[in-house]
Order: structure tokens, then C-alpha cells, then sequence
């Protein structure tokens, strides 16, 4: 029996009074800088990134403005430039992909029935991070620095210091920081989704929400590393003069375009799936009933995001491929149409065979789909290559960009925001302003955007800052410029209806009358968060299972009270959500930020050349995560376990494969695997579109000694890090810390081994592709090797003040994760540079 089935009001009063000062989030938008659960950040994240679409919207209209006529002087070339590179960058970078972690992080403990994710304080890291670079890269315009080469910024007119000036290095370094927010964010929703299930909630109960963010932080593991990388040889290019992108000297800047576009045609994807996430949870709602052909949609998901990384080239048909990659890319472009009508159709099916409420969500939906599908088709098009080479970088494009954002981005960005403001604030925005906003935006997109079909067909071409009158493209360009101030009206129609939201009256718990769990919430509750984690038994649970919110609400489920003052959850099975142990989670904490600013400096700091003080920077970064993950992470509890209801003990300390530690650390080095095949596919690439790579002068460097030198130490390495495991699991913990010791050295040693290769054989990376890339390829695993290095230590440290002993063993499990991890980069850097010249 639950703790709250007991009738003694004087306990249940005390377990209350105990519910309110640790779920306590601040009320409204008056939040705290060191607030680290879901709604506090989540809030931040939306309102910042909101700021940031509404200032490049602003961006926007002065472009339009400057071609609403032939000839204008507005503006001038140079600040035309700014503006739409400026444009790109942030509607793409700090609005669409940060929004939807944003809403993510809100919106997913309420619909996993979770008190909240698994790392708060690593949220607060991403926000940080995301807000420092952005307002970085968004302030540049303000002082004539702003980046000008394009939200592409294609070599070699961005990599050359004498054609592009600081606003390229403050995109590259800028944006870089923000991807690692990007990628700190898909971890915790990752982990979130996979580890904090309610007990029951089987992956086929999931809701769509879940199975749709599941799918899209994991495709941000595969697209931003690659382009993480590529910023690494650009900025080594700019910084250093080694010559990754630069034909004179052995490179190649269709390295760049593949680089960026395989992470640039996923992220098209990664910023629509979330708002058909939205369209998941509130057609059901309006039908009245269960979402037809749940298989089918969860399919057509998985099936578009991995489509999605299949057809980069398509951007590239222009470039003088070969008519094979055309024609395979050209079919995969085709192909991803069939997933994508696939959810569409569902959603259409459900509505139909539903009892349809029309409401002001339902609106904007509807208006999404249709707007998205002229996109669509219009993609269909582009993805023909000889349609392609002719509307290639002209207005059609623009078109069927926009028509493709606006509607599988934004306007469902708004059905959702309409759809859920009563959870958020306990308030219902206006259905008068939101259909007069709705109409405003409806009419904008299409005058804006349709008549770019046009123009672009008769030859205006994309990124010119004016025209001459003779074109007779002046129609045209007014009716869009109008169209774009119709569009604008309509969102500050929006922003007039979310600022009187304040004024208004309470809603009524659930006011849709969903079936989900998110829905549990109270619009005036006590602000304690669900009150106890339920069994799922259906995907629409508030529907099938008979008094489920009542039980909820008086605490007859699991975990529910807070007898230790802890902000705690439950961990489940990653299949079918059997209850495995219960987390305690991490406090309100200044660390996050903190660290993040660290981290900023580097990149900042770099950015000015000043790499004295960068270093300094990186060192108080590590100081500072050293710090947080001493006094943050893996905390030995006063007691094994405790009981959480229906006679059920959980232990309160997990370490292995079954902890949210190791699938973090797990998840977060599969994104450093991805920008390291980054960096190999890079030197592959270079070997495959020259004859003579290496270069007949260079063959022997950097030999093949200190190469197999540094594999063999580097494994040795990996091995006693392993074995250390093992034998600490045993109990003999003098031979584990002994082993340690001996894994340190070993990292050491592999890094220096492989750096002597270069460095002895006089590779010049200034000289040509071929040592610049052998070069990056050792700094980068030496680099490992010594953060492989800093984790050992950072263990026997642990191991020596008592927390890392043979029953609370996370620390050393998690870092041995890593070091699996660190044994294959070993493996493939000094194979590649070692044995692949000799092998050819």
C-alpha cells in the first residue's frame, strides 16, 4: 500500500509541506539564474530562443525592404551580406533547433510521468552555452563585425583572412559553442527517454512525443559532429594557414560542402520531426481518439531520419559530380517523400475517422500541413537535378526553403504553443488574437514566399542585395516584401496575445481533454510536480485506465513522497520500463553556468587570437567540470535502497550499463566518434580525389615506428583501464588502483608516441594537405588520450577519498565507456597514418 493511502492527516500534511520545498520551481517567468530543474530551464531556453527568432525576423524584413523596389540604397552591399548570413545562421543555429530542446525539456518529464530528466545541471550547461554564443554571434552586426560568407560560409572566399574578415571567425567559433549545447541537450533527452519511463511504459506505449524526440536527438548525434569538424579544419585553415579547403596547396573546398551538408540536410529534419511531434500529441486530442497506425508513424520517423542522411549531395548537383552520385542522391531525395506522406496521411486518417473539435491548435496545424506540403512538392523538384541546375541558387530555392520551415517549423510551433500554454502557465491564450494572428501569417507565407517561385524562375538569383528595373521582377518583389510585413504583423499579434495572458483567468485542468500524461499537471497546483509516478497500462492513459488521475493525485503510485528532502525519480529498463533503482537529482546550482562561461572564453578568446588567455580559459573549464562532477555525480546515499510503494525497494545507487552516467557518457562518445569519422573521412576524401596522396616527397612521414608505438601503448591503455574494472569489482582494490596508475602513463605515453611521428619526420602542416591532415588526425587523438589520462586520475582520486569502491564503481565504469571509445580512435588515427601510405 502507498504511503498516501493512509489516513493520518498529520503525516500526509508533513509529506506535503516535504513535496513543496522540493518540487518548488519559481512561479511565472520570475526564474532564477541557478535553477536547474525542467521548468526553470526549459523557460530560459524558449524565451531566449524566441528572442532570437523575433530579432532575425527583424533581420528579415530590413532584406525585404531593401528589394521591395529595383535599385534601392537601403542598404549596401556589405551590410546585405550580414544580414542574410546573420538571417540564416540564427533562424537555423539559436531559434529552430534550440526551440524544440526547449519545448522538449518542458514538455518530456510531464509526458514520462518523470519528476525530471536525468541531468538537470547538464540542461543548465546547454542553456548557458547556447545563450552565450548566441548573443556572441547575434551582437557582431552591432559592431561591424558580423559574419558575411552565408549560413553555408563556403571556401575559399570565408577561409581566406584577406577576403572575409573577424565575422567569419566569430560564425565558426561562435556556432561551434553553440553545437555543443545542441549535442549536451540530445544526451539528456536521450537518456530522458530511454531511462525515466514510469514502470509499464513499454517503448510501444511511448507516446509520439517521446518516440519522435528520441529519434531527433539521436539524429543530432550523427549531423553535428561532422560539422564540428568541419569548423575545426576551417578554423585551422584561418588561424594556423593549414590547408585543408585551399586547391593551391593540396586541398579541397568541396570538402567543406560535404562536411556541412551532411550535417546541414539532417538538420532540415531535426528541426521539422519535433513540430510533427506536436501534431502527434494534439490531433488525437481534437479527434477524440487513438492516433491510427502508431507502428506506421513511429516507421516513417525512423525511416525519414535515416533517409535524411542520404541525400546531402543533392545540395551539391551543381558542383561536377559524377552521374552515378547524381542519380543515387537524386533517387534518395525522391525517396524520403514516402515517409514523410506517410505521417502526414496518418494524421489525416485519424482526423477523419475521429470526431473532429475544431480549435485554434487545430487551426494552425491544419495551416502548417498545407503550407508544408507546397514545400514539399516543390522539394520534389529541386531533388531532380536537371530542374536543379537550373533554379539552383535563384529564388525558387528560397521559396521552397521557406515554405518548408515555416510550415514544419514555425506554424507548428505556434499550434503547439497555443496547445499548451494552459500546462505551462495554468492560462488559455486568446481564439479570438490566435485566429486573427493565424489568418496574418497564413496570408503572409504565401504572398511572401509563392511569388519567389516565380521570380526565381525568370532568373532573380539568390544573396543580391538589389536589381535592375529592366528584369521586371519589381511586382514580384513587392508583393513579397508586403507579404513579409503581413507575416510580421501576424507575430506580433502573437507576442500582444502572450502579453496579456498574464491577465487572464485560470483554466481548467485539461482543458482539451487529452488522454496523455502531461495532462496531469494542475493549472494552480502545488507546484510539486506529479505527485506520484504512475503504472502505464495505455498510450492514453487519462482516457483508458479508469480513475488514473485521482489515483495520481493522491500519491496511490510509486515514489510518492519525498521523505529525504530529495528531488528524486525512478529509473526503468530502456524495453519494457521495469523499475530499476531510484536517482537523486541534481540542486539548483551555479556550476552550469560557471562552466559554461569558461567554455566560452575559449572560443571567444581564440576568436581574438589571444591564445594565452584561451589556455587559461581551458584550464578553469576543466577546473570547473572537475569541480561539478566531484560535488554533482555519483553520490554513495546515506542508505541502500528505500522502498518506493506496493511493497517495492529500489536501491538508490545503480552503476553499469543500467545508469543514466553510463548511457550519457556512452551517447556523448558516440558524438565524438562522429567528428572523428569527420576528420577520416577527410583525409580519405583527399586521398581519393587526388593521384598522388601522399605526395611522393612525404611518403615515408611520418613513418611507420612511432605509429605502431603509439597503438600498442594506446590499447595497453584501454586494457588495464578494463582490467582495473574487473578487479575492483573483485574487491582487490590496491591492484585496481595499481593498474590505474599504470593505464595514466599509458595515455601519456600514447599521445606523445603518436605526436613524435609528425614531429620527428619535420611535417611541415603549412606545406600541404597531406601533413595538415596527418597532423589534425594525431592532435586529435593525443588530445584524447590525454582527457583519458585526466578521467584515470580523476578515478584514483575518487578511489583514494573513498567513493570509488567495489559496490559504487560508476565513476571507473563510466570512464571505462570512454576508454573503449579511445581504443578504437587510436586504432583507426595510427592505422590511417601509420600503415595506409605503405598499404597503397
Amino acid at each position: 500500500m502507498s504511503l498516501h493511502e493512509q489516513d493520518d492527516p498529520q503525516l500526509r500534511a508533513a509529506q506535503e509541506q516535504r513535496l513543496r520545498k522540493v518540487w518548488a520551481p519559481p512561479k511565472g517567468l520570475c526564474l532564477k539564474w541557478t535553477d536547474t530543474n525542467n521548468d526553470a530551464v526549459g523557460a530560459w531556453y524558449t524565451l531566449t530562443a524566441f528572442g532570437f527568432m523575433l530579432f532575425a525576423g527583424v533581420l528579415g524584413l530590413i532584406m525585404r525592404s531593401q528589394l521591395a523596389v529595383p535599385e534601392n540604397d537601403l542598404v549596401d552591399a556589405a551590410k546585405f551580406n550580414q544580414l542574410f548570413t546573420l538571417h540564416g545562421s540564427m533562424m537555423m543555429f539559436l531559434f529552430a533547433v534550440p526551440m524544440f530542446e526547449a519545448v522538449s525539456i518542458i514538455l518530456l518529464p510531464q509526458l514520462l510521468g518523470a519528476r525530471d530528466l536525468p541531468f538537470p545541471r547538464l540542461s543548465a550547461f546547454g542553456y548557458w552555452s547556447f545563450l552565450l554564443g548566441g548573443v556572441f554571434v547575434a551582437g557582431s552586426i552591432f559592431f561591424g563585425a558580423a559574419p558575411d560568407g552565408g549560413w553555408f560560409m563556403y571556401p575559399p572566399l570565408t577561409t581566406r583572412t584577406d577576403l572575409s574578415g573577424l565575422g567569419a571567425d566569430i560564425w565558426m567559433l561562435g556556432l561551434s559553442f553553440i553545437e555543443v549545447s545542441s549535442v549536451a541537450a540530445a544526451v539528456e533527452l536521450i537518456v530522458g527517454v530511454l531511462k525515466c519511463r514510469p514502470p509499464g511504459m513499454r517503448l510501444n506505449l511511448m507516446p509520439l512525443y517521446a518516440w519522435y524526440i528520441l529519434v531527433v536527438a539521436v539524429m543530432i548525434l550523427f549531423a553535428f559532429p561532422p560539422l564540428i569538424a568541419g569548423d575545426l579544419l576551417f578554423e585551422m585553415e584561418r588561424l594556423l594557414g593549414w590547408p585543408f579547403f585551399d586547391a593551391s596547396r593540396g586541398g579541397d573546398p568541396l570538402l567543406w560542402q560535404h562536411l556541412f551538408w551532411i550535417f546541414g540536410h539532417p538538420e532540415v529534419y531535426i528541426v521539422f520531426l519535433p513540430s510533427i511531434a506536436l501534431f502527434a500529441m494534439l490531433v488525437p486530442t481534437f479527434a477524440r481518439r487513438h492516433v491510427l497506425g502508431y507502428p506506421w508513424i513511429v516507421l516513417a520517423a525512423v525511416g525519414t531520419a535515416f533517409l535524411s542522411f542520404g541525400l546531402w549531395v543533392h545540395h551539391m548537383f551543381t558542383t561536377g559530380l559524377p552521374k552515378i552520385s547524381l542519380a543515387f542522391f537524386s533517387a534518395a531525395s525522391e525517396a524520403v517523400a514516402i515517409p514523410t506522406a506517410v505521417q502526414i496521411f496518418v494524421f489525416i486518417a485519424t482526423i477523419w475517422a475521429g470526431r473532429l473539435t475544431w480549435s485554434t491548435p487545430m487551426l494552425y496545424a491544419a495551416g502548417s500541413l498545407a503550407v508544408f506540403v507546397i514545400g514539399g512538392l516543390t522539394g520534389v523538384m529541386v531533388a531532380v537535378a536537371p530542374f536543379d541546375w537550373q533554379a539552383h541558387d535563384t529564388y525558387f530555392v528560397v521559396a521552397h526553403l521557406h515554405y518548408v520551415l515555416i510550415g514544419g517549423t514555425l506554424l507548428p510551433l505556434f499550434a503547439g504553443l497555443y496547445y499548451y500554454w494552459p500546462l505551462i502557465t495554468g492560462k488559455k491564450l486568446s481564439d479570438r488574437l490566435g485566429k486573427i494572428a493565424f489568418w496574418l501569417l497564413f496570408v503572409g507565407v504565401n504572398l511572401c514566399f509563392f511569388p519567389m517561385h516565380l521570380s526565381g524562375l525568370e532568373g532573380m538569383p539568390r544573396r543580391v542585395f538589389t536589381y535592375p528595373e529592366e528584369l521586371g521582377l519589381g511586382g514580384l518583389n513587392m508583393a513579397s516584401t508586403i507579404g513579409a510585413f503581413v507575416f510580421a504583423i501576424g507575430v506580433a499579434v502573437i507576442c500582444v496575445d502572450l502579453a496579456c495572458s498574464p491577465r487572464r483567468a485560470h483554466a481548467k485542468r485539461n482543458p482539451w481533454d487529452a488522454g496523455t500524461l502531461e495532462w496531469l499537471a494542475h493549472p494552480q497546483d502545488e507546484h510539486w510536480g506529479i505527485r506520484s509516478i504512475p503504472l502505464i497500462e495505455s498510450r492514453y492513459p487519462i482516457w483508458d485506465q479508469p480513475d488514473f488521475m485521482r489515483k495520481v493525485d493522491e500519491g496511490r503510485y510509486f515514489l510518492p513522497d519525498a521523505e529525504e528532502g530529495r528531488r528524486e525519480t525512478i529509473i526503468t529498463t530502456v524495453l519494457d520500463a521495469r523499475p530499476l533503482a531510484v536517482v537523486r537529482l541534481g540542486t539548483p546550482s551555479w556550476k552550469p553556468m560557471m562552466t559554461a562561461f569558461t567554455l566560452g572564453g575559449v572560443f571567444i578568446l581564440t576568436t581574438y587570437h589571444l591564445y594565452w588567455a584561451a589556455l587559461v580559459s581551458g584550464v578553469a573549464t576543466l577546473a570547473m567540470i572537475l569541480w561539478w562532477l566531484w560535488t554533482g555525480t555519483a553520490e554513495i546515499p546515506e542508505k541502500p535502497s528505500k522502498p518506493i510503494g506496493h511493497g517495492m525497494e529500489l536501491p538508490l545507487y545503480i552503476s553499469g550499463s543500467s545508469s543514466p552516467g553510463w548511457w550519457a557518457m556512452f551517447i556523448t562518445m558516440m558524438a565524438d566518434a562522429t567528428a572523428f569519422s569527420g576528420l577520416v573521412f577527410g583525409y580519405y576524401f583527399f586521398w581519393t580525389v587526388h593521384e598522388d596522396f601522399p605526395p611522393a616527397a612525404l611518403a615515408d612521414a611520418p613513418g611507420v615506428f612511432w605509429p605502431v608505438v603509439a597503438l600498442a601503448v594506446g590499447l595497453a591503455a584501454w586494457g588495464l583501464t578494463f582490467a582495473a574494472r574487473e578487479v575492483l569489482a573483485r574487491g582487490n582494490i590496491g591492484i585496481a588502483r595499481a593498474m590505474l596508475v599504470a593505464g595514466w602513463l599509458a595515455c601519456l605515453g600514447s599521445g606523445a608516441a603518436g605526436l613524435a611521428g609528425p614531429w620527428l619526420s619535420g611535417m611541415d602542416p603549412a606545406l600541404h594537405t597531406y601533413p595538415a591532415i596527418v597532423w589534425t588526425l594525431a592532435i586529435w587523438t593525443a588530445a584524447h588520450a590525454a582527457v583519458g589520462a585526466i578521467m584515470i586520475g580523476y578515478v584514483l582520486a575518487r578511489s583514494v577519498a573513498g567513493y570509488c569502491l567495489p559496490k559504487h564503481d560508476a565513476d571507473l565504469r563510466n570512464v571505462t565507456v570512454y576508454m573503449h571509445f579511445l581504443a578504437l580512435t587510436t586504432l583507426v588515427t595510427y592505422l590511417t597514418i601509420g600503415l595506409f601510405p605503405e598499404a597503397s
